[in-house]
Formats: structure tokens, C-alpha cells, sequence
């Protein structure tokens, strides 16, 4: 049974609509970076650790982000090939075919691997 694809405008208005606005990310970042700078002020009443901290804060966030995106693009490739496993297999069902074993797989590439070194061999002098 062949499963529906999307078409790429389909999941590029699924992403637009499950992604934060660019707005409301900044808003949300300096909420945080003022409330991080305020605590520390209170707390200890010194501008180098508010200034220190803060910077410290907007780092760490940054690597969030960048530890986030790197994840979403693993989970993505991971999706991915399962995706064309699951077509593979059933192109396979549906063709009334079997998977071929490892073996077989190994010894066709093989026979392909010398008849290939064969052919650079007679091509050359």
C-alpha cells in the first residue's frame, strides 16, 4: 500500500505555522537577559556581575539554540531514512519480492568490484 506524500509547500506551511515568530523570539530573549540582569543587580549590587552574568546567560542561550537546531536537523535525517526504508519495503511487498540477504548483496557487489578492476585493466597500457 503506497502511503501519501506531501508535497514540500505542504511542509513548509506546516513549519511556518508551528515556528515561532521572530517578534515574539526577541521579546521572549530580552525578557529573559533583563530579568537575569535585574536578579543578579538585586543580589549582589555590582554592574560587572550583572554585565558578566548576563553575557554569560546570552551564551549559554546561544548554544542552546545551536544544540537545538542540530538536533531537530538529526531527527530530521533520522525521519528521513526511515521514510525510505518504509517505501523500499513496500515497493518490495507490493512487487511480491523478497529482500535480499546480506549475502547476495555482498557477492554482487563484489562480481561488480572485478569487473570493474578488469575493465580499468584493459584500458590501460
Amino acid at each position: 500500500m503506497l502511503r501519501p506524500t506531501r508535497s514540500p509547500n505542504d511542509l513548509t506551511r506546516q513549519t511556518r505555522r508551528a515556528a515561532l515568530p521572530f517578534r515574539i523570539f526577541c521579546h521572549v530573549l530580552g525578557l529573559v537577559l533583563c530579568s537575569t540582569a535585574l536578579t543578579v543587580y538585586f543580589a549582589s549590587h555590582s554592574i560587572g556581575a550583572v554585565v558578566v552574568t548576563t553575557l554569560t546567560s546570552s551564551l549559554l542561550l546561544q548554544l542552546a539554540y545551536f544544540a537545538s537546531v542540530l538536533f531537530l536537523i538529526w531527527r530530521s535525517s533520522c525521519a528521513g531514512r526511515a521514510g525510505q526504508r518504509a517505501e523500499h519495503l513496500d515497493s518490495c511487498k507490493d512487487l511480491g519480492s523478497q529482500q535480499p540477504d546480506h549475502d547476495e548483496v555482498t557477492s554482487e557487489s563484489a562480481d561488480l568490484l572485478q569487473s570493474q578492476i578488469l575493465a580499468i585493466s584493459l584500458l590501460l597500457p
